[in-house]
């Protein structure tokens, strides 16, 4: 049995985020760049633009889109239930392992995604998504337990800037797999793309071990579980909620969060489809090609990102700095709107990559530094994360449907702005209590 690390040591430190490098791939390959375009290819290959789902006719992007929200709605609803069971019996270890487990073999399952197995396919796709974001609440509830306050910017960012590069060393193989897939002995580039599929699971469980191996078991057990187990995560988010009121500047910092949060992880996840759908590529491989390398300039410029806007932060507060992303994010938005040609699209996409990691790594790191006092920081995270997924829940349903009603996802876009504006005069808020803290 392995000696237990102190918190705040090298190692352990380093072993929390090495996670990121394993998981991020999901991220990368599944949720933004190798699934969107073997998805839209199903549909074009067979010259088909909606699909009868449970007895309704949907078009491929909102079809993604709904199941995307439901995926995150059933994370938002878990999410308490397991972290109280967690905090109960006093071991998070054992179900960051189990949804990493879960979504790892839900990605291995897409290899066999087709149009003849939609509801198989879409199911391995929800898994995987459940598993990947349920496994981020423990993952994330472990940032106050192994780093100090003054650790926690850097090894957040540590994290994210991990997981990027990770995913585009797995991204890149995949991608010569793909483009050069005689090389491999395939005869085609659809194998190989449901092959990536398979490669991502086996990274995902893999390089997770690092991780499991030197991460605490938890907080000590409180004691023997008893019937009312399934609902203390929901009375201890209560609690939570109750305690807001004695922290309001991070009652206010969680408005703002809830709401730009929203459209950032909505971009994220809707990105490649609204590049595969909205733009003329040219041809099959033009699109392929293209979007992936968006998607590869996305990731690389994140990494650099999520380090400037530590270093910014330091010098500026975070929420200042938090306020300056969102002004660009807004930004972004309105340039997207107008996009046509694939030059444009790598320019919206490195700018994409330039505030995403920063403004993810910043929100994760400044709300554990508004936490008040606290052991159970499982709850707190929690509570974080089932307001980020309500949003997402919120965000991609919303997307979906306003481009299912008005036939464009500009328009989407367009209401992402929106977003951004309403996050920023949040954030303000945030800053005025500050002052009014200080006086």
């Amino acid at each position: 049995m392995a000696t237990a690390l102190e918190k705040g040591s090298k190692k352990l430190l380093g072993a929390w985020a090495f996670y990121d490098w394993a998981n991020s791939v999901y991220s990368l390959v599944i949720a933004s760049a190798i699934f969107p375009i073997f998805y839209g290819a199903l549909f074009r290959e067979a010259d088909i633009e909606k699909i009868t789902f449970f007895g309704g006719n949907i078009a491929r992007a909102p079809l993604i889109s709904y199941v995307t929200a439901a995926a995150f709605l059933v994370v938002s609803v878990i999410s308490p239930i397991l972290s109280g069971i967690a905090d109960y019996t006093g071991n998070k270890k054992i179900f960051l392992k189990f949804f990493c487990y879960l979504g790892a073999f839900s990605c291995i399952g897409l290899y066999w995604f087709s149009l003849e197995h939609i509801y198989l396919g879409l199911l391995c796709y929800f898994l995987a998504l459940i598993g990947f974001w349920a496994s981020l609440v423990f993952y994330n509830s472990y940032l106050p337990d192994i780093a100090y306050p003054e650790q926690q910017d850097r090894i957040s960012a540590r994290g994210y800037s991990l997981g990027y590069i990770g995913s585009v060393v797995l991204l890149l193989v995949c991608l010569l797999m793909i483009m050069k897939y005689e090389w491999f002995g395939f005869t085609g580039a659809g194998t190989p793309t449901k092959v990536s599929f398979v490669l991502t699971g086996l990274w995902w469980m893999g390089f997770s071990q690092y991780t499991f191996h030197h991460l605490p078991r938890g907080n000590a057990s409180n004691g023997k579980l008893h019937k009312n187990i399934l609902f203390n995560g929901f009375k201890e988010l209560k609690k939570v909620w109750n305690r807001l009121g004695d922290s309001p500047r991070l009652k206010r910092y969680l408005g703002a969060f809830f709401v730009y949060s929203m459209a950032v992880q909505t971009v994220m996840l809707a990105a490649t489809y609204f590049g595969e759908e909205e733009l003329e590529w040219g041809g099959a491989d033009e699109r392929t090609f293209g979007l992936i390398i968006s998607i590869l300039l996305i990731q690389i410029v994140a990494a650099l990102g999520a380090w400037l806007t530590s270093k910014m932060s330091a010098r500026t507060g975070n929420i200042k700095t938090l306020i300056g992303i969102n002004i660009l994010w807004v930004g972004i938005c309105v340039y997207a709107y107008s996009i046509t040609s694939p030059f444009q699209f790598y320019v919206a996409a490195g700018c994409v990559g330039l505030v995403m990691g920063g403004i993810q790594s910043l929100s994760r790191s400044t709300y554990s530094k508004f936490l008040p006092e606290t052991d159970d920081t499982t709850s707190f995270f929690s509570f974080f994360d089932v307001s980020e997924k309500i949003g997402i829940v919120i965000g991609m349903f919303l997307y979906g449907f306003i481009a299912q009603v008005t036939g464009s996802m500009r328009n989407s876009v367009l209401f992402l702005g929106g977003l951004f504006v309403i996050g920023i005069f949040l954030l303000f808020r945030v800053e005025r209590e500050k002052k009014k803290a200080k006086t």
